[in-house]
C-alpha cells in the first residue's frame, strides 16, 4: 500500500475498464493502466488521472508499486490474465465471465488457493438495487422458501453486421458468435448472488436465427439465443435466458417464494414490486447509495452497480477478507452457463454441473 494507506491499482482494458471508480475511493489510487490501443490507453489515463501507461499486461505486471490489478480484457482472455496477475502475488478484480471453459474455472480456483491473494469477479447483477433487495428479503426469511426464479439477460444485435461490440475496424471481435450461455453471469448472478445456492443440473435449448455467417466463428457456435432450465442443490428451479437475437434489453429477475415474491422492473414496463401472501404489495427500495463512501454516492452503469463493485473490492483488500463475489461464487455463476451451452449443442440433454467449492474436492 501507499504511505497514505491506499491500495495501488493497475487497470487493464480501456473499454468497460474505464467505467469504474477506483480514483474516487478514499482507500485506492490507480498508479498504472494498460491497453493494446493507444487511444484507449490515453482514455484510461484521463479517466483515472494516472501518469503511467503500459502497452501490455505483461509490462504492467512488472510495476513493483502495484497491490492489485483490475482485468477488463476480452472474455476469452479473463482467466489467463487473472492467473498471471495472481501468480505475480497481486489481488485481482475480473470482468465477467470468470472463464469460458470448465478447465479455466478449475485453474482460477487452484491459482487463488495457491497464491492466497484476493480474487473478485465484477458481476454487476449482484449490486443492482433489485438484487440487494432480494438478498435482504432472503436473509430475513421473507420469501418463505424461494422455490423458483427467472433470471434473464437480453442484449440485442450481438453478432449483427452493424454491432459495434462485435466488429472493430471491420474485424470481428471476441463477441462475434459468442455462445450466449458463455456469458451467463448477469443472469445466474441473480440467484447465486441472492441465496448462495448452486446450480447443479441443466437442460438448455438454443435458436439459430441470426446472420447466415454466424456459425462461422471461433466458437463453432450456431446459437444466438439460449434458454436454460436449472435445478439447484436445494431442489429448486431456475430458468435462465441469455439472448442476442430478440427485441428485448437488459437484465431482469423474478424471485418466487412460498410467502412472497419480488418482481424486478423490466424494459417492457413491468413494475418493480414485492407481492406478499397476505395481500400486501409494496414498492421495494430503489436506492442503497448510503452504503457507499460519500464521494461515490451517485448513479452509474449497470443499474448503479459500479461504485458498489469498486467499494467491495477495495474494502476486501484493505480489510484482508474475501469479497462478496469471490472465486467460488464467480465460478458458481460461470460454470453453469458453460455446461448449459454444451447441453444446447447436445439437443437439450440434461447434464450435471460440476462444483468447484472446497468441500466438493476429493
Amino acid at each position: 500500500m501507499s504511505g497514505e494507506g491506499k491500495i495501488r491499482i493497475g487497470v487493464v482494458g480501456g473499454g468497460f475498464g474505464a467505467s469504474f471508480h477506483f480514483h474516487e475511493h478514499p482507500l485506492a489510487e490507480v498508479v498504472a493502466v494498460s491497453d493494446l490501443l493507444p487511444d484507449r490507453r490515453a482514455h484510461l489515463q484521463q479517466r483515472y488521472q494516472c501518469d503511467t501507461a503500459y502497452e501490455s499486461l505483461e509490462e504492467l505486471l512488472q510495476d513493483d508499486r502495484l497491490d492489485a490489478v483490475a482485468i477488463f480484457s476480452g472474455a476469452p482472455d479473463h482467466a489467463r490474465h487473472c492467473v498471471a496477475v495472481m501468480d505475480r502475488g497481486l489481488h485481482c478484480l475480473s470482468a465477467v465471465p470468470a472463464a469460458v471453459s470448465l478447465e479455466e474455472c478449475a485453474l482460477l480456483v487452484e491459482t487463488k488457493e495457491r497464491t492466497g491473494v484476493r480474487y473478485m469477479m465484477a458481476e454487476t447483477s449482484y449490486y443492482r438495487a433489485d438484487a440487494i433487495t432480494a438478498r435482504r428479503l432472503y436473509q430475513d426469511g421473507a420469501f418463505g422458501e424461494l422455490m423458483y426464479s427467472e433470471v434473464e439477460y437480453y442484449h440485442p444485435a450481438i453478432g449483427a453486421a452493424g454491432d459495434p461490440l462485435s466488429f472493430a475496424d471491420g474485424e470481428r471481435t471476441w463477441r462475434y458468435g459468442l455462445p450466449p450461455q458463455l456469458y451467463p453471469t448477469h443472469s445466474t448472478g441473480f440467484l447465486v448472488g441472492v441465496t448462495g445456492e448452486r446450480l447443479v443440473s441443466v437442460a438448455c435449448v438454443g435458436t439459430a436465427g441470426g446472420d447466415q455467417g454466424f456459425v462461422d466463428n471461433l466458437y463453432g457456435n450456431p446459437f444466438d439465443n439460449e434458454c436454460a432450465l436449472f435445478t439447484t442443490d436445494r431442489g429448486h428451479i431456475c430458468r435462465s435466458n441469455v439472448m442476442w437475437n430478440v427485441w428485448n434489453h437488459g437484465e431482469r429477475a423474478q424471485w418466487m417464494g412460498t410467502r412472497c415474491s419480488l418482481f424486478a422492473g423490466s424494459w417492457s414496463g413491468q413494475p418493480y414490486v414485492i407481492r406478499s401472501m397476505d395481500g400486501g404489495d409494496a414498492p421495494p427500495p430503489r436506492d442503497y447509495a448510503h452504503l457507499l463512501p460519500d464521494a461515490m454516492r451517485y448513479d452509474s452503469g449497470h443499474g448503479g452497480s459500479h461504485p458498489f463493485l469498486t467499494h467491495e473490492f477495495v474494502s476486501a483488500v484493505v480489510e484482508d477478507r474475501e469479497p462478496s463475489v469471490n472465486v467460488y461464487e464467480a465460478v458458481a455463476m460461470t460454470a453453469p452457463g458453460i455446461v448449459a451451452h454444451e447441453s444446447a449443442q447436445r439437443g437439450g440433454e440434461r447434464l450435471s454441473v460440476p462444483s468447484f467449492d472446497p468441500q466438493c474436492k476429493e
